[in-house]
């Protein structure tokens, strides 16, 4: 057995053992603080276009008024299904004042994948960008959504620019598919009528729950994390303590490339960085790499968060590698593991290390972080942050010893309070307190911690987890198909790319066909990229699928 909390020892001078998780009694005092103290200083800015935090808090109070004046009560939920735009900050600081719960929602989603979040979650308003609107016309009759708020890329931006660059997104580009939904309301619109409303008193209680973030958890069937005002506001204190040490109030300029709907880009560009007042650059899509080098051209970035295969594109693009970083203090890598290549070059290219973390949408997300002062270990993903216990444990249940291999459990205040309407989930992943995340690891004698395995047979594209259960459910109905499986093999662009291997029932089948049908039930990342058939597949004397032996062929 090692001693209680090893990693203390390595904590930086200056950084708590413990956060106080009551700091304030929801997000909506947060926010509100931010608001007030940083109203001259911008908030979260676009394409050159900037929300100050005064016009944030003017905006989303309008926003949070006319949900109330549309009907909507402490409790409800509101989707948001949209791509990185001045509206996210506003439809999300406004459903936390009015006491609505947010259900954070992939725009990727296909009609099939939408209609299962929706309809378990019981949304009962959303707000998405036009270009995915032909889709929520497919199944919201399937639904309980009443109140349906449209958005354009443009809509924010104002006059010529906006209107340039909602056309070009309309007629050049062709990216919003035509659709006919009814009783619609544009978000500048709802923000018009919000701002001649009051916004009725709503009592929010540190338990109530602010977020459902929809994840594969740990057995790969989708399901939604409840998350509390007091598991963000542990987590948004525990950033804090951990990045925003290194950053200077009022003085920052940070990047979010990652999309809001994801958590790690949620709890970090969003909230904890409304905590010291940064102005927030955002990145319609990440992808768009040149997106991201004219960022930096045009502002002094100084924390960047990022997934390894951006940083690795980012370092292979010349535009890039000529660039001027003497501004970035941090660089953070999450998502997926960060490769030791990568990191070395990003160090020997901005002069900043980039640091390696550990989450999960179970935990709000941050879990640990390797010290932001370099001190830390490459290849590992760091030491607990504050008020956060973390423990490896066998098979058995007994604590491991140091250097020892078992499950990695996760305690603190940021762990979730259960998955929505799946109390055998949550019972067998949230133990006593302990969130078990079925990944496997080990921790030396600092209290650094190494994944030895991820949570078993997942897959890791671009950042983004794939379950093979789920892509397997999806094929088997497929009616050429008898047998499948799905593995994930290394992939020099995403990470890790989707195989799947096949044992077909009607011999016509074909990879297009495969693929095409994929498109149609599966997010673009989850189709597989590699389809091979075969005469049989290796299985347990139980009739269980070997994926290993799939993996070593």
């Amino acid at each position: 057995m090692s001693e209680p909390r090893p990693w203390l020892k390595n904590y930086p001078a200056g950084i708590p053992a413990n956060i106080n998780p009551d700091t304030y009694p929801s997000l909506r005092e947060f926010a509100e603080e931010s608001f007030k103290k940083y109203a001259r200083l911008k908030a979260f800015t676009l394409m050159g276009k900037s929300l100050t935090y005064k016009e944030l808090d003017e905006k989303s109070a309008a926003f949070a008024a006319y949900l109330q004046y549309r009907g909507l009560k402490k409790g409800d939920r509101i989707a948001f299904m949209m791509p990185n735009l001045l509206q996210y900050p506003i439809a999300i600081f406004g459903a936390i004042r009015a006491g609505i719960t947010i259900v954070n929602t992939n725009p990727l989603y296909t009609p099939h994948e939408m209609e299962f979040v929706f309809s378990n979650s019981e949304v009962k308003a959303i707000v998405l960008a036009e270009n995915f609107a032909a889709n929520l016309e497919k199944i919201i009759h399937k639904t309980k959504i009443e109140i349906v708020i449209l958005t354009s890329i443009g809509e924010m931006m104002g006059g010529i620019k906006g209107r340039a660059i909602d056309f070009a997104v309309k007629y050049i580009k062709r990216m919003v598919p035509k659709y006919s939904l009814q009783n619609t309301v544009k978000f500048n619109t709802a923000l018009r009528q919000g701002a001649h409303q009051q916004i009725k008193p709503v009592e929010i209680k540190p338990q109530d729950l602010a977020l459902i973030q929809y994840t594969g958890g740990t057995t790969g069937i989708s399901k939604g994390a409840m998350l509390t005002h007091y598991n963000l506001i542990a987590n948004i204190q525990q950033i804090k303590a951990v990045i925003c040490y290194y950053l200077e109030e009022e003085k920052e300029t940070t990047l979010s490339p990652l999309p809001m709907y994801h958590i790690f880009a949620f709890a970090v560009n969003v909230m904890a960085m409304m905590a010291i007042g940064a102005n927030t650059i955002l990145i319609v899509n990440a992808r768009d790499i040149k997106s991201v080098i004219r960022a930096f051209q045009k502002n002094p970035i100084s924390l960047m968060t990022g997934v390894n295969t951006l940083y690795n594109a980012l370092l292979h693009h010349p535009k890039f590698t000529s660039g001027n970083f003497s501004a970035l203090k941090v660089s953070v890598a999450g998502g997926m593991a960060l490769q030791t290549t990568v990191a070395d070059k990003w160090k020997a290219l901005t002069g900043c290390y980039l640091t390696e973390g550990y989450g999960m949408t179970e935990a709000s997300p941050v879990v640990s972080l390797n010290p932001i002062n370099g001190h830390g270990k490459l290849g590992s993903i760091g030491i607990p942050v504050p008020s956060t216990d973390v423990r490896i444990v066998d098979e058995t249940g007994m604590i491991c010893n140091v250097n020892e291999v078992g499950e990695i459990q996760v305690k603190g205040p940021q762990v979730m309070k259960g998955y929505l309407n799946r109390p055998d989930e949550t019972a067998k992943t949230v133990i006593d307190g302990w969130l078990c995340t079925g990944d496997i690891g080990k921790m030396d004698e600092d209290g650094f911690f190494k994944i030895v395995d991820r949570k078993k047979d997942m897959i890791i594209v671009s950042g983004f987890k794939v379950f093979p259960n789920e892509l397997e459910e999806v094929i088997s109905k497929h009616p050429k198909v008898l047998e499948v499986a799905a593995i994930g093999i290394p992939d020099e662009k995403s990470g890790e790319a989707v195989k799947v291997f096949i044992v077909k029932k009607d011999k016509s089948l074909d990879e297009n066909e495969i693929i095409d049908y994929c498109k149609e039930y599966m997010t673009n990342y989850k189709v597989p990229k590699y389809v091979e058939f075969r005469a049989s597949l290796p299985k347990t004397n139980v009739g269980k699928v070997l994926r290993r032996e799939l993996k070593s062929s």
